[in-house]
């Protein structure tokens, strides 16, 4: 089942006059309704009302919500529907879509298995009982077999799996969608823009993934109709599985090919970080991470904006970055599991709307709010600055001569912050320095950090989540490699950062990650801001790399935004080296 060349005439759509485009689903099926019918693109009968409208779902149509089903149907037939009317309706594939066509059933709720009750024969199900019986240990009693057959195929589960075949009703409709279109400037995915999508273009992302896909699952259901493989494999058991029974013999030799290419396909980058479908770096990194690979990608597919989805918003409102490049609509639609609601870009020449499905219009989309390490907490890094400057402190006991680990409480908020003392009357305060800085430029690694007297001794406040891990210890480990955000590039980042202000200090206890994300948090900053215009020495093997990027983050750091905003915290030795050290990272090729 190669892909058509043909298609590729359908990934770029210029002169678009309007856009409305729609992220994650989840079977939120009301929802989804009221959210269409808010932007216009349907009446009160359901039918299309969009004109000439582009509507786009950036995936995730399916999974966790009861009526996943019935979401795809209404896509499949607003298809049509808008097509007549001179519309567009497009779909590019999720992780949830990909996910569900190769067999990776872990978000399949029950009520979306029984959605295909009525589509599954008898004959079948009891076909791979039999065989799923027949792989059980003897001494195990038929009702216990029994049993979990059940919890592993529910009432529909096989009527799924036909459906989602490559000639089933929904896997052949889903196999012919994209990863990415552009619609006028904009392109649309689900995850993000990773350097796959740089390295081999709109076409190549279209053709080579797509083709992955489409082999994997062709192969798959043809072992399955010879009975080498089940429906009851799940796709990351698959490849262990097969070479387990490829060792003993037990494939006959006529499938081995057949099997390899599942066990090889399995390892495709649409299944993991490094694709489309996956990618989180363009919603998480920040952009002295991101923003030069962002870029690249963008002139290699003829964009200059891209909308995704798969990453929630924190605000549960669509969220903007990088000065509007990136866009995030992605709002928990489904409630039951995110607390969302269904909301709606809306694109219409220059001009970014939204629309949610309670029937607010024209809202703005919101800015993406910096949380330095404290990702899985619920505040914007301005709340959290709050948070340790306004709470009451409840424990000041454990740590250090220099040094506490205080507990800070507001409400129920209740966060974990090192304490450390300010001595003398020296008005330089280099951690405070390296937070506003930090601010400054955009590079979102240094946590929130505050001055604050704490039993009547100044100090700094400085937020570190308690489950944070050390470099040392995330190297020991070998943890990390699925990080959303490149640790290279992050390196790579701090290396420049620790140039500019001249940091002594750095050590693998003072990079730190939350292993929920693993994003790079900076801290003890106790020994840069040196009067030294020079670099450390830790950096004197070390390539600095000074992209586009960085460059316009250091040329707005003229010397009066450097005194405005950072006199209180450094002396005038300080800001002269800090400046010098700017100059000179800006003066290289």
């Amino acid at each position: 089942m190669p892909l058509a060349a043909a298609h590729a005439d359908r990934w770029h759509f210029p002169d678009v006059e309007r856009i409305v485009a729609i992220g994650d689903v989840h079977g939120a099926y009301d929802g989804l309704i009221a959210t269409l019918q808010s932007a216009g693109v349907i009446d009160g009968t359901q039918a299309w009302s969009g004109g000439k409208t582009h509507l786009v779902f950036t995936g995730d149509l399916l999974d966790r919500g009861a009526r996943s089903r019935d979401v795809m149907d209404l896509v499949m037939r607003l298809e049509k529907e808008a097509l007549r009317d001179g519309g567009r309706v497009h779909l590019v594939l999720g992780n949830h879509e990909v996910m569900n066509l190769t067999g990776d059933l872990r978000y399949v709720a029950n009520e979306e298995y029984a959605a295909f009750v009525d589509d599954e024969s008898r004959k079948e199900r009891k076909r791979w009982y039999k065989r799923f019986e027949s792989s059980q240990p003897e001494d195990i009693d038929q009702s216990t077999v029994l049993s979990q057959f059940n919890k592993k195929a529910p009432p529909g589960f096989f009527g799924h799996r036909r459906a989602f075949r490559h000639d089933g009703i929904y896997g052949k409709w889903l196999l012919e969608k994209p990863l990415i279109v552009v619609v006028n400037e904009t392109a649309f995915v689900h995850g993000g823009l990773p350097e796959f999508v740089t390295i081999n273009g709109l076409e190549g992302v279209n053709v080579t993934l797509k083709q992955d896909l489409i082999d994997y699952v062709v192969t798959r259901d043809f072992l399955a109709d010879e009975d080498v493989m089940s429906p009851l494999d799940r796709f990351k058991e698959a490849p262990k599985l097969f070479l387990e029974q490829a060792t003993a013999g037990l494939i006959p030799g006529e499938y081995l090919d057949q099997v390899q290419k599942v066990i090889e396909l399995s390892d495709s980058p649409l299944h993991r970080g490094a694709g489309p479908t996956w990618y989180r770096g363009t919603a998480s990194c920040s952009q002295l991470v991101e923003g030069d690979a962002l870029n690249r990608a963008f002139s290699r597919i003829g964009a200059s904006r891209v909308v995704m989805g798969h990453t929630s918003t924190i605000t549960r409102r669509v969220q903007q970055r990088m000065n509007g490049k990136v866009v995030q609509i992605d709002t928990g639609m489904l409630w039951s599991v995110y607390n969302g609601s269904g909301n709606a870009l809306v694109i219409e020449g220059d001009a970014l709307s939204v629309v949610n499905q309670d029937g607010r219009r024209n809202l703005s989309p919101v800015d993406h709010p910096v949380r330095v390490g404290h990702e899985s907490l619920a505040i914007s890094d301005t709340a959290m600055a709050d948070l340790l400057m306004t709470g009451t402190i409840v424990d000041a006991n454990s740590g250090g001569a220099s040094w506490k680990i205080v507990e800070v409480v507001n409400g129920q908020q209740k966060v974990f912050a090192y304490f450390r003392d300010l001595h003398g009357t020296e008005p330089a305060v280099p951690e405070l320095a390296a937070y506003k800085l930090d601010r400054l430029l955009g590079l979102g690694m240094v946590p929130a950090t505050v001055r604050r007297e704490i039993g009547g001794q100044q100090g700094i406040l400085q937020y570190v989540s308690p489950d944070a891990i050390t470099e040392r210890h995330r190297a020991v480990s070998g943890r990390g490699r699925d990080a959303s955000c490149s640790l290279g590039k992050q390196i790579e980042v701090m290396y420049v950062f620790d140039a500019l202000i001249n940091n002594e200090g750095r050590s693998p206890s003072s990079m730190l990650y939350s292993p929920d994300d693993w994003l790079l948090v900076l801290v003890d900053h106790g020994r840069a801001f040196g009067t030294d215009p020079g670099y450390p020495e830790y950096l004197e093997d070390i390539e600095l790399k000074v992209g586009d990027q960085w460059r316009a983050a250091l040329g707005k750091l003229d010397n009066d935004v450097l005194r405005s905003e950072l006199g209180d915290v450094l002396n005038e030795d300080q800001l002269a080296a800090l400046a010098r050290r700017r100059d000179d990272l800006l003066d290289r090729n």
